[in-house]
């Protein structure tokens, strides 16, 4: 994901959004294109640290003579422990009102052929649902949750020997829904994939995320809050379109990681079902507070290991069926796709999901 804001306190980016000219959401320009973001820190000096922090560890590899370190979430794969972060769910309810035409409502209360609203069936995907396993080119890498697996893959030249190692996200706990009315200057309807969408402007957007981590008091930084919206993409600069994106805000000294993803219940096309969330939960995974603690910048850009796949058939979406539905998951580049040793990873491979055709930093950062 490329970083495309400056800087900003929490203070400052509402007073942007307030006062500030930005492209609306009805001026929405083409070409059309899915894609994800990460959104720089807006973290304060006049913000108290919280007691509990994220539980994250550092590493490094070396790639022609330059040492690359960084720093992920969890305990070291060598440690043989597992860790479990607590995550909470904020389903958003998003209320269109455009210049023309009547209002539309988006809901993750809406219910989906297989009878489960969306909320629900993200909260029973195995991005959480733990009974799934996962066989990598011949490799039983785990029974457990996608990204569990996945880092377990990551890490497979020393996890094979520290089997006990992983990375679990705990609950999740499904909060209150939240409302969110973009104004006709910030939200539209539009048709970007052949099926009708709302059409949000990011700034705007996140200025509203913000604002909600600070009114549930269970969220702390030793937690992780997603927000789930339905058939909602964001637009930045009147481009169209991203299906999800994360961040970290509050404390300098004690970020607050947090992550958006849309819910697209059209097959096919962009960030169907749960693989937006499945993008944005690895990369908080390999890059939780996007600050660039103890490195994190690779030969080939920051360390997001969803963005070079996002362009791949099926937008590196992969099936699994659980409990009759079929999810699309997306596949993620491993740490050898930014030059660590190939023993790093199971079968040497530069994806979780063994795509052949990459090379270091083939496909950008």
């Amino acid at each position: 994901m490329k970083t495309c804001f400056a800087r900003l306190g929490l203070l400052v980016v509402l007073a942007v959004v307030a006062s500030v000219s930005l492209a609306s959401a009805q001026d929405v320009k083409a070409p059309v294109k899915g894609r994800y973001l990460v959104l720089p820190p807006r973290l304060r000096y006049d913000v108290a640290s919280p007691p509990a922090s994220l539980q994250t560890w550092n590493g490094s590899f070396n790639y022609q003579g330059t040492n690359y370190p960084y720093n992920m979430v969890g305990t070291a794969p060598s440690s043989n422990s597992s860790t479990t972060v607590q995550v909470y769910v904020i389903p958003l309810k998003v209320v269109i009102t455009p210049r023309r035409g009547s209002q539309t409502t988006y809901d993750p209360a809406h219910v989906l052929t297989n009878g489960k609203t969306v909320t629900n069936n993200t909260v029973g995907s195995p991005i959480f649902n733990s009974s799934t396993t996962y066989v990598q080119g011949g490799v039983d890498v785990g029974t457990t949750q996608y990204i569990d697996a996945y880092q377990r893959a990551n890490f497979w030249g020393t996890v094979q020997s520290a089997p006990n190692y992983h990375l679990l996200l705990g609950g999740p706990t499904v909060l209150a829904e939240q409302t969110l009315s973009p104004s006709s200057r910030y939200g539209t309807t539009g048709s970007p994939f052949g099926f009708k969408a709302g059409l949000v402007d990011i700034n705007w957007f996140d200025a509203q995320i913000q604002s909600l981590i600070t009114k549930f008091t269970q969220i702390q930084p030793n937690t992780l809050p997603i927000f789930l919206a339905y058939d909602v993409y964001l637009t930045q600069g009147g481009q169209c379109c991203i299906g999800g994106y994360h961040s970290s805000e509050g404390s300098v000294s004690n970020p607050q990681a947090y992550a958006f993803a849309t819910y697209v219940d059209h097959p096919g096309d962009f960030a169907q079902d749960v693989s937006a969330l499945s993008h944005e939960v690895g990369e908080w995974a390999d890059d939780p507070l996007v600050v660039n603690t103890n490195g994190n910048n690779t030969p080939c850009g920051i360390l997001e290991v969803g963005d070079p796949l996002e362009g791949e058939a099926n937008y590196g979406g992969y099936p699994y069926t659980l409990n009759g539905f079929t999810y699309n998951l997306q596949d993620l580049v491993t740490l050898p796709y930014f030059g660590a040793p190939t023993s790093t990873s199971v079968n040497g491979w530069l994806s979780f999901q063994g795509n052949s055709s990459l090379s270091v930093c083939s496909n950008g950062s």
